[in-house]
């Protein structure tokens, strides 16, 4: 049982090469549920971004695909394998240095379509992480707000 929960949003530089910085409350959770330095980030189910969680957490995605799977197995025996493929094989261990750097590859940086700049933003169990640019043409207006407020706190034009 989860016991800590990411919330909150923060904006970041992403460099050239790919760097960019955890925010220290993502770092902070991810510490508390893992014994990793790490961060595991996989294409988002249904959203053009990337989620993110530690790596303990995969334990928990597998059941949840598995009870989702044993639901679906009579109307769409090959839901799973989708889902399954989504969740595990496009998931990256990305490991932070001691300052909280990590490095996205470029198989990451284009499935989330992120450029210079990132969007945490703390969803419970998970995060997420948005070009802040397709945040603000998202469907949900509280990720469209999250990013808005970001880029003007920034100094980016909207």
């Amino acid at each position: 049982m989860l016991e800590h929960f990411f919330s909150g949003s923060a904006l970041v530089a992403v460099d050239a090469k790919g760097r960019l910085s955890v925010p220290a409350g993502i770092r902070q959770k991810i510490e508390r549920r893992s014994d990793t330095r790490a961060i595991v980030l996989t294409r988002h189910p249904t959203e053009p971004c990337l989620s993110g969680f530690d790596t303990n957490y995969l334990r928990s995605l597998y059941v949840d695909n598995e009870r989702r799977r044993l639901a679906e197995e009579e109307r769409d025996p090959l839901a799973h394998y989708s889902r399954d493929r989504r969740s595990f094989g496009s998931a990256e261990e990305v490991p932070y240095d001691t300052s909280g750097r990590i490095l996205l590859t470029s198989k990451l940086r284009r499935r989330g379509q992120l450029e210079d700049l990132a969007l945490f933003v703390g969803v419970g169990a998970t995060f997420e992480l948005w070009n802040p640019q397709l945040a603000l043409k998202s469907e949900d207006p509280e990720i469209r707000e999250f990013a808005a407020e970001a880029l003007e706190e920034r100094g980016v034009a909207l």
